[in-house]
């Protein structure tokens, strides 16, 4: 990776911490909702039936099989029925809030601040999501990631999500980069690793949580982002 200038980060899960600020976001929201008075379930018994659920809808979206109105609309609404609320009419509102309440979180994945002051001076930092455009907006400008990033391409602005090399291309185009001069670091071995391999882009595969994937030539795997100081 001796000729790269430009590093295209994924943001949710990659620098910026979804799991830990929607954990959060939907604890308040759940709390003020009194889910646990009016039907008996505590928070922790709900949780993992918006993560499974949610990551389902994500990897459809992810592959175009769903939209984003199609994604919100059933999220809220299918872990509460999963979890045994049989009509959950208040999960429209819930949604609306937690549209609110995530866009102000605030907390990164660990090492993201440290690596990125590592390599602001060497290389110009760009990000390719497939985040809805408005909370990628918010995300970044409301955390420390907005002293760092020069370009955002969502999948919104790019049209499509990734994989699809649009997104790879619209990243490349919005920042002025080569593609010879470009890495991609992400956590989603699909949307970003295949999908900038494919695209033509070197690659690291940031795996924190050692989620099983194929073996790709060239591309390193690491857990934590400190280890990206070790190819860049």
């Amino acid at each position: 990776m001796k000729n790269t200038k430009h590093i295209f980060f994924d943001l949710d899960n990659t620098l910026w911490d979804y799991r830990k600020n929607a954990g959060i976001a939907i604890r308040k929201i759940y709390e003020s909702f009194r889910i646990e008075e009016k039907f008996g379930y505590h928070f922790d018994e709900f949780y993992p039936h918006y993560h499974q659920i949610n990551e389902d809808l994500w990897e459809k979206y992810r592959d175009n099989k769903i939209s984003r109105k199609e994604l919100q609309e059933s999220r809220f609404p299918l872990s509460f029925q999963d979890l045994g609320i049989p009509k959950p009419d208040f999960a429209v509102d819930f949604e609306q809030q937690f549209m609110d309440e995530i866009s102000t979180g605030q907390f990164l994945v660990n090492n993201a601040k440290e690596i990125l002051d590592y390599l602001k001076d060497k290389y110009h930092i760009h990000i390719i999501t497939n985040g809805f455009a408005q909370t990628t907006h918010y995300k970044i400008n409301n955390t420390i990631l907005k002293e760092y990033v020069e370009t955002v391409v969502t999948a919104e602005g790019a049209g499509v999500p990734k994989p699809h090399p649009i997104a790879f291309s619209t990243g490349i185009e919005k920042s002025g980069a080569e593609i010879s001069e470009s890495v991609y670091i992400g956590d989603d071995w699909v949307a970003d690793i295949i999908g900038a391999t494919r695209f033509g882009m070197e690659a690291i595969f940031f795996n924190p949580l050692s989620e099983s994937h194929k073996w790709i030539e060239n591309v390193p795997v690491i857990d934590d982002l400190i280890e990206i100081k070790n190819y860049l």
